[in-house]
């Protein structure tokens, strides 16, 4: 089993530093169904070539699966596992290529992060349906990341061309990436393509997923594909991790949105589409903020940041000197500190001048809105945007008491669904969104607004987001609420 990894960039011997495997060596590392050897067919300053040789021991790949799981079957030692790129040799990369992986190169720190020109070639891979359909999978998968997709078939047997190709694919990529991410996506997109892993998936796959995709898996166009087929049969861990890739992305992709134009008209009756509703939300969030602004307002904290996309949009604004984001997942952490580059592996890469701005004007941290936090306080502007209905009814209290009664930022943005909008989207017998725990009628918003402001001494204005329908209003609503 063969992974060649080349670069043309000058001088194209950093490439090992960036793998932190020597030019001038050869490298073994032991696995548990073989040994996996690394060295270096050509160095020179013009071109530099990286192999990955992977030697699947048949029998040690037999005596490596779980007891309780016999298999007397002649396949368990007669197949393609040797030569196949495959899941054996993704879990060559994740162990060989750990360091590389991570994006960290104390010798080469800039060009770490950097994309260079890289190609990269697997001789054999797997690819259900194999020919011009396998092909065109692997533009579906690949072209997206950057990269420039070469396939050929490879035959059933060279000495008899009418048995025609097989099912495996000579893979060449070539593009402009940064080895970290190549290596992240080859770890993933291996064993997604084969879907035939040669070990139990546990739980911890899904974070094994995340670890490796989340900040490039969340927004592929793909992505429920490469989910479901890198989990193979595990329907229930495949629901669990494209739920959690849709929160990195920060999207409202799931949240029903009714096909019409911005006029409100069925979708082909108007000229133009309306765009989507989370943008028209971020749109007006954005234009509330700017308001502040203009009013003296310096800072601001999303409370419930997701993957960040409205962070990034604020850092756009200098008026605010001080941004800060937080979120109850872990994930969405992860992924907001990814999108604005100030996770640790992104400051690490950056000049320290620049890393110390960024510090200073950005934070993001894991927080819940229900429990008192000293990190809430100091804001000119707060924001929950599509938070609240993600609450039990029963924790609004203790919302209302940590953002409006403790943290009391001078103004609090609030969006959240409209309720009696709903009968508008075609085959909607529930909430918009699986994970929405109730959706406010404006009756309903009207109240909890006024009840809120008349208990913690704040004003409150109440607005519409996306066209207004006249009998059941807008899509969304909103309450600006400006403290006394």
């Amino acid at each position: 089993m063969l992974l060649t990894v080349s670069t043309t960039h000058r001088p194209a011997t950093d490439l090992g530093y960036l793998l932190f495997k020597h030019p001038d060596r050869v490298q073994e590392f032991e696995q548990s169904f073989g040994s996996a050897t690394v060295f270096y067919p050509e160095a020179t300053e013009e071109r530099c070539t990286a192999a990955l040789v992977l030697d699947v021991d048949p029998v040690r790949l037999v005596r490596s699966r779980p007891q309780g799981t016999p298999d007397f079957s002649l396949a368990q030692y007669v197949n393609d596992r040797p030569y196949a790129a495959s899941s054996l040799l993704a879990v060559a990369i994740r162990r060989v290529f750990s360091t590389a992986r991570s994006g960290r190169c104390d010798a080469r720190p800039e060009l770490a992060g950097t994309p260079i020109p890289l190609e990269v070639r697997l001789p054999a891979v797997p690819c259900r349906p194999g020919g011009e359909t396998g092909r065109e999978l692997l533009r579906r998968i690949f072209e997206p990341l950057g990269w420039e997709v070469d396939a050929r078939d490879v035959p059933l047997d060279e000495t008899i061309p009418d048995w025609g190709p097989s099912r495996y694919l000579d893979l060449t990529l070539r593009g402009r990436v940064v080895l970290a991410d190549a290596l992240n996506q080859l770890h993933v997109l291996l064993p997604a393509l084969d879907q035939a892993k040669h070990y139990w998936q546990a739980p911890d796959e899904v974070e094994k997923l995340l670890r490796s995709g989340g900040d490039w898996l969340a927004t592929h166009p793909e992505r429920d594909l490469i989910t479901r087929r890198y989990l193979g049969r595990r329907r229930a861990l495949a629901r669990e991790a494209l739920a959690r890739l849709e929160e990195l992305d920060g999207r409202a992709a799931a949240e029903v949105e009714p096909e019409t134009d911005e006029s409100g008209r069925p979708e082909g009756q108007g000229k133009r589409a309306r765009p989507p509703l989370n943008q028209l939300r971020r749109e007006a969030v954005l234009g509330v903020l700017d308001e502040l602004a203009a009013a003296g307002a310096t800072s601001v904290v999303d409370l419930g940041c997701g993957g960040g996309q409205l962070l990034a949009d604020v850092l756009a604004r200098p008026a605010y000197a001080v941004v800060a984001g937080t979120d109850v997942s872990a994930v969405g952490v992860l992924a907001t500190q990814r999108r604005l580059r100030v996770d640790e592996r992104s400051l690490r890469r950056t000049p320290d001048r620049q890393a110390e701005a960024l510090r200073a004007r950005i934070s993001v941290f894991q927080a819940s809105v229900t429990y008192t936090d000293e990190r809430f306080a100091g804001y000119d502007a707060a924001v929950l945007m599509e938070v609240v209905e993600h609450l039990d009814p029963e924790r609004l209290p203790a919302l209302e008491r940590v953002v409006f009664g403790e943290a009391r930022p001078g103004a609090v943005v609030v969006t959240t669904p409209n309720a009696d909008h709903n009968v508008r989207y075609p085959g909607l017998t529930g909430f918009r969104h699986p994970d929405h725990r109730f959706e406010w009628s404006r009756e309903e918003f009207a109240a909890w607004c006024d009840g809120v402001a008349a208990r913690t001494g704040y004003t409150v204005e109440r607005r519409w987001v996306g066209e207004v329908d006249p009998e059941v209003g807008a899509p969304t609503q909103m309450g600006v609420f400006r403290r006394g």
